[in-house]
């Protein structure tokens, strides 16, 4: 005889009732168990570390290994892998290298890149798989606006900040006429873009160089000829170096101030151009001389552990590696609550170097902006000194109105 139940079909073949609640009351408690903690965190660090602009990638990778190191070789307590790959300035190299970190590896977290069109060809493998990216350089305008995400962090200033202090600075002091010069890419535009935004003078002329350009014999005859007031140049790596020596010993300099972003005119670039950088002023978020307990912490390591003084894309290596560390530290090691992890890398629980910092809506930073002077230390070495109060105080970006992020 065929006995039914309850709508659950036949004793011979269905389970009984009380088999199937007690297999979804298990279910239900095992979905509703908080994540487990991991035993380790593994971190993706990619970055240019050969080329002409290998210096930058260079010091953001010595900063964060360093604070790895000072942290006992842990990340919130847990024992940290850090995964380092060269993308060459390459962005195709670079997007093999967000693909195997992610497929292969299986990191918690992804950083390191520093130039934007690296970045935007890499960045939508981690979208992919919701693997969170750290920014300690690139932040391009597409991704603090309509394209921003959830798994896109900014650690250190959004494309156009730096630029927007230095327009603010022309205003301020009444500098009449600007010439801007930028390379070809994302960043450059954004550069130029923020720069035009604050300021309220001429722009005698806007060149967009190659990216990657070392020879500018053309553009400094064409400056020349224009005789600008100040010349702005975002020129990052090896660009800046070049440029810098070629309009200094172009006679230029004599005439035409020249006003960079900070990481245009930073220690990597004072290396190696030496006393021709005395005098240039630039803006930047960060300097070794903010007065702060991390801050002094962070100069004095950098300098022992690697003998020499630390640039703004150290101090920002340094920084996301904090980041991190405070945000596993919050979430208790559950790497796999993505929620949870979100939620903690945007209460920034830990002491920058940079001083105040907090994260918008668009988990940019909002943050201070200092001008510059590059003058010599009580050693005879030039360096970056933050000159008065913040140019831009707590700023944040211009295009976070356009992000609808959950």
């Amino acid at each position: 005889m065929d006995a039914s139940f309850g709508g659950f079909g036949t004793w011979g073949s269905r389970r009984p009732v009380t088999a199937l609640m007690a297999a979804a009351a298990l279910s239900l408690a095992g979905a509703m168990q908080p994540a487990a903690a991991a035993d380790a965190v593994k971190v993706g660090f990619i970055s240019t570390l050969s080329g002409p602009s290998a210096s930058l990638g260079v010091d953001i990778r010595d900063a964060f290994m360093l604070a790895v190191k000072m942290n006992g070789g842990k990340l919130g307590g847990l024992p940290a892998e850090v995964l380092i790959g060269d993308d060459q300035f390459k962005p195709d190299v670079g997007k093999q290298l967000f693909e195997k970190n992610i497929k292969r590896d299986k990191v918690d977290f992804l950083t390191g890149v520093v130039f934007s069109n690296v970045l935007m060809a890499g960045v939508p493998e981690a979208f992919r798989s919701e693997t969170i990216y750290i920014s300690p350089n690139a932040a391009p305008s597409p991704l603090a606006g309509k394209s921003c995400n959830p798994y896109f962090f900014a650690a250190a200033w959004p494309n156009d900040a730096y630029h927007e202090a230095a327009g603010q600075y022309a205003t301020s002091k009444g500098i009449k006429n600007v010439y801007l010069v930028a390379p070809n890419y994302q960043a450059g535009k954004d550069s130029l873009a923020g720069f035009k935004r604050m300021y309220k003078g001429t722009v005698v002329n806007e060149v967009y160089t190659n990216l990657g350009q070392l020879d500018y014999a053309a553009e400094i005859a064409a400056i020349r000829a224009a005789k600008p007031e100040v010349l702005y140049a975002f020129l990052p790596g090896g660009m800046g170096i070049n440029f810098i020596k070629q309009f200094v010993g172009a006679g230029l300099s004599k005439d035409t101030q020249l006003l960079t972003p900070g990481f245009g005119s930073d220690q990597d670039v004072i290396r190696p151009v030496g006393d021709a950088m005395a005098g240039i002023f630039d803006t930047a978020h960060w300097a070794m001389d903010l007065n702060n307990e991390a801050n002094r912490k962070f100069v004095a390591a950098f300098e022992k552990e690697y003998s020499r003084l630390p640039s703004v894309f150290a101090a920002q290596g340094y920084d996301t590696a904090l980041m991190i560390d405070a945000a596993v530290r919050d979430v208790k090691g559950r790497l796999d609550d993505k929620k949870a992890l979100r939620q903690a890398l945007m209460k920034a629980n830990f002491k920058s170097v940079r001083g105040d910092l907090k994260f918008n809506t668009n988990q940019f930073p909002i943050q201070n902006y200092y001008l510059r002077g590059i003058t010599k230390d009580a050693s005879g070495r030039l360096i970056n000194k933050t000159l008065g109060e913040p140019i831009l105080k707590m700023h944040g970006d211009a295009y976070v109105q356009d992000c609808n992020m959950k």
